[in-house]
């Protein structure tokens, strides 16, 4: 005798790409059953993840574990016959407008005679009757009127035909899905029971399944007046494992399970000696050299053992590096765990669901304003977000951005570890302005040395200016030219406040302005180059 267990599912454990579901049920027992059932479970499990334990006041024994796919014909949908019902009156509809609109039809070809016959009866008149202007004026008012009246009216009823045909082509494609049998295949767990008396018993089963991934996404809150960062960790799930889940605690898991469970074999190590021809022959772009016959191999001894061809052991140098980088994915580095606070509901329709793991609104971060006034006159706002040591890890993932409710655009992190920074660039501010001059373009003759030389001379000074409430950081920076030639020299001839020339030309400053302050700063610089030479692109 067979008893089936009805079950729900309470816990689903979320991994990259599958996920171990917990279903639990109670079932009342006479001592008689010898088979428990849990019936209609999704085709996606994997059969031998499959695990079942009990509790209960029964002391009997579960003996066995299997599965067993089925295939069922599910009965005719209920909305057939009113499926059905709903195509004969739309065709009834159809059918009355189509003789409507025939009618109208042939009454506006009616119309459309009637000149022609009034035409016929004057020219075959025995007496005919002089012509009327009022009365084939009155004639033609009439024909117009009623001509006009019979195409709008001809027009409507065109729409409506359209429109009947679109909703009766949407209602019998929806009868021919319903009316068709559909085959519904399922999994069955069969728990074979050793029972020694009636009662309760508590069943769980758990069991992996496919169709499942989830990634994360972050929300990140910029608000101007605080300065201040809320982040918000979300999760993105989807699955279509063939059964819903429906208010169950969730569990978000980075780890790969069944990936690195088992010990790597030793394989041998083979080196080898070649002769200096050989590498010179290997090297080589000839093809006849190419073609040529391959050196003789020195040979090391292999004590009891004849060692392998060169082919062979290319082929085994490859399969050491593709289980070298299995073993050293960044996957396998390390495993964070998440459980959600609240129960989650993520139905199997293929679709992202979103869930929250955390939201924080008290970030640590400092802003920076980056002024680049050969580009424009307003400053750009740099985050720099610090990850709290008591945080958690955030795993790499898309971030949107809002400033002040506002969307910026979006940007991707990559693995942030506790303790750890990340830096997220928020766009133009005009709180800070930026006006750069220029005060000197000079060209000079100069004899540098035993040369003559043609010396330029260029001289900036930059105004910037904290319109806001608050203290600013700004980093100013500027680019000298530089040289692509031995012959032309670009120096920093003074600078205020002093500043160093860096990488490519840059000059930066670090200022701190206070609120509704300004500042200048200057800098000069040459371009020195011989004479019988043109600079280009020298764009001041």
């Amino acid at each position: 005798m067979n008893k089936t267990v009805d079950t729900e599912i309470c816990n689903v454990t979320v991994y990259d790409d599958q996920a171990l579901v917990r279903r639990r049920g109670v079932v009342q027992l006479t001592g008689e059953e010898r088979e428990l059932v849990i019936a209609n479970l999704p085709v996606t499990i994997l059969s031998e993840s499959v695990q079942v334990s009990s509790t209960g006041c029964v002391g009997g024994r579960l003996l066995e574990v299997r599965t067993e796919q089925t295939s069922t014909r599910e009965a005719t949908h209920p909305k057939v016959s009113q499926l059905s019902e709903e195509i004969s009156q739309l065709e009834e509809q159809k059918r009355q407008g189509q003789d409507v609109l025939t009618l109208l039809n042939l009454q506006r070809n009616f119309i459309k005679n009637l000149g022609n016959q009034y035409l016929e009866r004057l020219t075959k008149s025995q007496n005919p009757e002089p012509l009327n202007l009022t009365q084939i004026g009155e004639l033609l008012d009439f024909v117009g009127e009623r001509w006009h009246d019979l195409s709008g009216a001809i027009a409507q009823q065109d729409h409506e035909q359209k429109q009947l045909n679109t909703q009766l082509q949407a209602v019998r494609g929806q009868f021919q899905q319903l009316s068709t049998p559909q085959i519904h295949d399922s999994f069955n767990i069969i728990v074979t029971l050793e029972p020694s008396g009636s009662g309760e018993l508590a069943i769980e089963v758990s069991y992996k399944v496919t169709g499942v991934s989830w990634e994360p996404v972050y929300d990140l809150h910029w608000q101007d007046n605080l300065q201040a960062v809320s982040l918000s960790y979300l999760a993105q799930i989807t699955q279509n494992t063939g059964e819903d889940w429906l208010g169950v605690a969730l569990t978000l898991s980075t780890a790969e399970p069944g990936v690195g469970r088992e010990i790597p074999q030793i394989t041998p190590w083979y080196i080898d000696l070649q002769q200096p021809s050989a590498l010179a022959n290997r090297a080589t772009t000839n093809p006849k050299e190419h073609n040529s016959p391959r050196p003789t191999l020195v040979n090391m001894p292999f004590p009891g053992i004849a060692p392998e061809p060169e082919p062979k052991i290319d082929e085994e140098l490859e399969r050491l590096r593709v289980e070298k980088e299995l073993w050293e994915r960044p996957g396998q580095k390390g495993i964070v765990t998440f459980t959600l606070d609240s129960q989650a509901t993520i139905p199997s329709d293929g679709v992202s669901h979103k869930v929250a793991i955390f939201h924080r609104d008290d970030y640590p971060c400092r802003a920076e304003y980056v002024a680049m006034s050969r580009q424009l006159n307003f400053a750009y706002l740099k985050a720099t977000v610090t990850n709290p040591l008591n945080g958690v890890t955030l795993l790499p993932g898309q971030i949107t951005i809002f400033r002040d409710n506002t969307f910026i655009g979006t940007t991707e992190i990559q693995n942030i570890a506790p303790g750890q920074d990340f830096q997220i660039d928020l766009g133009v501010d005009d709180g800070l302005k930026i006006e750069r001059y220029l005060v000197e373009r000079q060209m000079d003759k100069k004899l540098i040395g035993n040369q003559q030389r043609e010396v330029a001379t260029y001289a900036y000074r930059l105004t910037v200016a904290n319109l806001r409430q608050k203290d600013a950081q700004v980093k100013v920076m500027e680019q000298l030219p530089v040289s692509c030639h031995s012959q032309l020299k670009v120096r920093l001839t003074d600078a205020n406040p002093q500043v160093q020339v860096g990488e490519l030309g840059v000059l930066e400053w670090l200022l701190t302005l206070p609120s509704l302050a300004s500042q200048e700063l200057s800098y000069q610089f040459t371009v020195e180059y011989l004479p019988e030479f043109r600079v280009i692109g020298l764009d001041v």
